[in-house]
């Protein structure tokens, strides 16, 4: 293991996390699979802890487990002093951690509850860098600018949300379970707080592809997916064998000779030839430095088809939505995939065809989606 790699502890708000995704994504029980792909490009994750009232969650708890992450019990309260009992606990851990293990270079903080903004300025006091984790729904706007880097849950890689909630305009909205806190403690202890009312949701396309396994991935897209991670977040080059690194992070069980090839080196010359990645000398002997194509005729391809679809579909008068769009193309070229070159989501293979003038998309309040047309 290089020296260089970030050594990272996580943290997780759970329950501020799986009731966001629930009420914002549709998304349950909640994957921590995509948190886990993204810190593993970033660094070595040394400290895994999710905090939560483990009865309330009990499949999620199951899944967790098999993540190697360790369950903090909050035992049952009400109201407010069951929030603070699970903030307090993790604040304290957090920066024990911080003093005892002054190995650990980088902190993972999973929450969008404002009340952590302190934790993350003391965690910086002592220098420490800060990611933070939330869904963008029910992140206060108060915590991204407070940390050194802060992820949307919604934009991960892997992550495919049922639907969008429309998020109200303001300062920031508060934590869903936040948010509860004061209902809960104004209730009666035998009287359960009213549900919360539903939020209006525009539905877009439900995932369209099961998680595969490592022996039946494709692994061209494994590697270009892990590179475009690595180069958003890295300032120098990408060598192979940090990839292997990245690689291994996510999937642990991760192996070459599983899809037929003696070396890491002879599976990134394969895919060199395939044009889906592109070799050059690197700084040592035997580890290449890994870029992608300056000019990928695949992606041109790939761009050429959505034009075409689009092309096709504008013909009926009304512009085609981004929702379904990638159904369309797959009933064109069925294999079709953003993730073989590099996109982590299909909005952002759509927002490269918009920076290379091919396509225009606009936001339509009405739809709650992306309307794309051909430029004028």
């Amino acid at each position: 293991m290089a020296n260089d790699d970030e050594r990272i502890a996580l943290f997780l708000d759970y329950e501020n996390l799986a009731i966001g995704a629930r009420d914002g994504l549709g998304v349950t029980p909640f994957d921590f699979g995509p948190i886990a792909d993204a810190l593993a490009e970033r660094g070595r994750v040394v400290v895994r802890r999710a905090y939560a009232d483990w009865s309330n969650f009990d499949e999620d708890r199951r899944l967790l487990a098999r993540a190697q992450v360790e369950l903090i019990e909050i035992p049952q309260r009400m109201g407010a002093s069951r929030k603070n009992a699970a903030d307090i606990k993790m604040a304290v851990d957090a920066v024990q951690l911080a003093f005892e293990r002054g190995f650990v270079t980088t902190f993972a903080i999973g929450t969008g509850d404002s009340d952590f903004t302190p934790l993350v300025h003391k965690l910086r006091e002592l220098d420490k860098r800060v990611i933070g984790i939330g869904v963008q729904s029910s992140t206060s706007a108060l915590l991204p600018p407070a940390c050194d880097e802060f992820l949307f849950y919604d934009r991960l890689p892997g992550v495919e949300p049922l639907f969008i909630a429309t998020r109200p305009r303001g300062r920031g909205r508060a934590p869903a379970h936040a948010a509860a806190a004061p209902a809960a403690a104004a209730a009666p202890a035998s009287q359960a707080p009213p549900p919360a009312a539903p939020v209006p949701v525009t539905e877009i396309e439900p995932p369209d592809e099961a998680v595969p396994t490592s022996d039946d991935r494709d692994v061209g897209a494994l590697v270009a997916r892990t590179l475009s991670g690595l180069q958003r977040h890295s300032d120098g080059p990408v060598l192979g064998s940090r990839v292997k690194r990245a690689i291994l992070r996510k999937d642990p069980t991760f192996d070459e000779a599983d899809h037929g090839f003696r070396g890491f080196g002879e599976l990134l010359r394969h895919l060199e030839g395939q044009r889906v990645i592109a070799l050059s000398e690197g700084s040592a002997k035997g580890d290449p430095e890994v870029t992608f194509p300056a000019d990928e005729p695949a992606e041109d391809d790939a761009f050429r088809l959505l034009v075409d679809v689009v092309t096709e579909l504008q013909t009926t008068g009304t512009p085609p939505q981004l929702s379904g769009l990638k159904n369309k193309l797959r009933k064109h070229t069925p294999d079709f995939s953003e993730k073989r070159y590099g996109f982590n989501s299909f909005l952002s293979f759509a927002k490269a065809a918009r920076a290379r003038e091919l396509i225009e998309m606009e936001w339509d309040e009405d739809t709650g989606d992306y309307l794309l047309r051909l430029p004028e």
